[in-house]
């Protein structure tokens, strides 16, 4: 990458990281072409290729970017710093409601690139994903405590039970072809209900 993209404005910035999510998360990588975002960015191709050598180093630029804005607002609303499981979680949707007003494409980016079966990037995401998904679980799982939740639970399998069912939704979503954050802000409102309902110790 070229250090110049730092440089510009951070609202010509926010314009070409927008214009490549919205580009990226309508296709496929292989179908996304860098003269769509060079328009959707108001910018012509020769530009965007001074500040991005090719389409994988934009790609993977954005993938890595989804992970540092979601650590920021987390860490901006308090999210690992919660004792509380729960709490932390509910404070993670109002993070996540920022980050789509800031970013509107960049939820379904970060979907559609977690699935993205093309050789080019699958190994580079899938390798930074687990890196940065340890790095928020540790940070969060350090400060929760266990006996907010009923006695005898398999934590670890708590954790696993709820990624697995995150994903699963995720996937539906994806297969519907349209990620619509409002009904998945309301889908998962009513799964943190369903699990302090079944995991939380009660008073």
């Amino acid at each position: 990458m070229n250090e110049r993209f730092f440089s510009l404005p951070e609202e010509r910035q926010q314009a070409i990281i927008n214009a490549g999510y919205r580009v990226f998360s309508r296709n496929t990588y292989k179908n996304s072409p860098m003269s769509e975002i060079a328009q959707a960015a108001g910018i012509s191709k020769s530009l965007l290729f001074h500040y991005f050598h090719n389409k994988k180093e934009l790609y993977l630029f954005l993938w890595d970017k989804c992970a540092q804005i979601t650590i920021e607002l987390m860490t901006k609303y308090g999210c690992y710093s919660q004792s509380g499981l729960f709490e932390s979680m509910e404070r993670g949707m109002r993070a996540k409601m920022e980050i789509v007003r800031r970013y509107p494409d960049m939820a379904s980016f970060t979907i559609k690139a977690f699935y993205e079966k093309d050789p080019e990037v699958n190994v580079a995401v899938q390798e930074s994903y687990h890196r940065y998904f340890n790095l928020k679980a540790d940070k969060a799982r350090m400060n929760f405590d266990p006996e907010q939740f009923i006695p005898g639970l398999d934590i670890p399998m708590m954790y696993r039970e709820m990624y697995w069912a995150s994903e699963g939704y995720l996937w539906e979503m994806v297969q519907r072809g349209d990620v619509d954050m409002e009904q998945m802000e309301r889908d998962f409102g009513r799964l943190i209900a369903f699990w302090k309902s079944v995991y939380m110790r009660k008073s």
